[in-house]
């Protein structure tokens, strides 16, 4: 298969990024890839479903890896995951043999490891530079499941139609499921048994960079877990704030020591970024030297300033999140061709356990088995959203009162960066708007 072929049948069949905000797949099939990396590190405490997907999948997963190597010339596969992934890591060596260009490369089990810049130089000792592409250092890196879906679009014909999920935290029965794009939180959590807790609130995505979701929102092709907390949880108290309230006590109580910035991971590396000067500069309105707000840009908002680091409980990642909102409002890009300073020789020392991340935010006793059920859940009805990935919404095809199939394109790639959306079940169209189509079963 040559490249233009494999990237056809990957934006038609509707693959992105499995996770994160959901760069579509097929512009990072490229011939630059002289090694090309699937992240198996679960980036975020309690997420498990990569890990179940690669070890039920093992041989299909890698075999699609492979030829995702031979296609685009790479000279190296790397398979990174975690070293207490037991169970996956024993499925895949059973099948490395076959696959001569492969490696597995074993992780700590640290934070952000499936941060991609991170896993890139921990897998082959490259720094991608401040702003820049994986692909700029001859490397492409896809999640499992991105990687299980190009086997099911290449092998089965099929598009993505549904997601895998993990249901955990304040639930009787944690569980991993497979649901139709557009199901419903509700109805995700609805298969996890029992919620345990009086006042839920739905946390979409990883502890550290997900969000606070509601429970008629859809399931999208990046939805990879939702955690049912308590509304007093740490996590949710943290979610909840203003950030004007953040400056201000930024400004008062802020003890200027630095910690933000010593474990800040892309700081690490030698990025520009530092947590530890914004914070002085915009807590105290100093505007002489801008460096430390454009350089907000360069922030990866994994969370750990905020959610670990700071010993006040102050919100650095909140606020420059916000800066960086406020420089794209403006017109205002990152600096370009910015060059990273040397790997800092401290950056071994200033990891962050998971363990300790997982106590420090109350999350060790929601650590549990959520075991992977592969059945199709069936739902009444579905919203499809038409953007879901980076880049240009999809065009709905399809109009109210149409029948379609599941596997049908209800939404064709719009011009430029774009995907196809198909049905995730069969039944009829009940209604189509620029942001979502509808569909109920029948």
């Amino acid at each position: 298969m040559d490249i233009r072929e494999l990237q056809k049948i990957i934006q038609e069949n509707g693959v992105v990024g499995a996770g994160g905000a959901g760069f579509p797949t097929y512009m990072k099939i490229s011939d630059k890839a002289n090694t090309i990396l699937m992240n198996c590190a679960e980036c975020e405490p309690l997420l498990k479903l990569h890990r179940q997907l690669l070890q039920h999948h093992a041989y299909e997963i890698m075999q699609t890896f492979h030829m995702i190597a031979e296609t685009v010339g790479a000279s190296e596969a790397i398979i990174g995951i975690k070293k207490s992934y037991v169970q996956t890591v024993n499925a895949l060596k059973a099948h490395i043999e076959e696959f001569p260009e492969m490696r597995i490369h074993l992780l700590e089990e640290v934070y952000p490891m499936g941060d991609e810049v991170v896993l890139i130089y921990e897998a082959t000792g490259r720094v991608v530079r401040p702003g820049g592409l994986p692909i700029e250092q001859g490397v492409a890196v896809f999640n499992v499941e991105t990687i299980y879906n190009i086997y099911r679009a290449v092998e089965q014909g099929k598009p993505v139609m549904d997601k895998y999920v993990s249901v955990v935290a304040e639930v009787s029965d944690p569980v991993t499921v497979r649901v139709p794009l557009g199901t419903t939180l509700d109805e995700v959590v609805a298969c996890a048994g029992k919620v345990t807790t009086d006042a839920p609130v739905y946390f979409v995505g990883g502890p550290m960079m997900g969000r606070i979701g509601n429970g008629d929102e859809p399931v999208t092709k990046t939805t990879n877990a939702i955690l049912v907390l308590p509304e007093d949880h740490v996590i949710i108290s943290k979610k909840n704030r203003t950030s004007s309230i953040d400056l201000k006590r930024a400004a008062s109580i802020c003890c200027q020591c630095n910690t933000c910035t010593d474990l800040c991971p892309r700081n690490n590396l030698g990025h520009p970024i530092d947590p530890a000067r914004f914070m002085r500069a915009a807590s105290n309105q100093d505007f002489q030297d801008l460096n430390p707000y454009i350089n907000a840009s360069f922030c990866s908002s994994c969370g750990v300033c905020e959610m670990y680091s700071c010993p006040q409980s102050l919100a650095p990642r909140t606020l420059l999140a916000d800066m960086k909102a406020g420089l794209r409002t403006k017109g205002v890009r990152p600096p370009q061709g910015v060059q990273p300073v040397p790997v800092r020789e401290s950056r071994e020392y200033r990891k962050v356990p998971e363990e300790r991340l997982m106590a420090r935010l109350g999350l060790t006793k929601y650590d549990k088995e959520a075991p992977m059920k592969e059945e199709l859940v069936a739902v009444p009805k579905v919203r499809v959203l038409l953007s879901q990935h980076i880049g240009a919404p999809a065009k709905a095809i399809v109009k109210p009162g149409d029948t379609v199939t599941r596997s049908q394109m209800i939404a064709e790639p719009a011009q430029g960066l774009s995907v196809g959306i198909h049905a995730p079940i069969c039944g009829k169209v009940t209604e189509v708007t620029d942001r979502h189509v509808v569909i109920a079963a029948v």
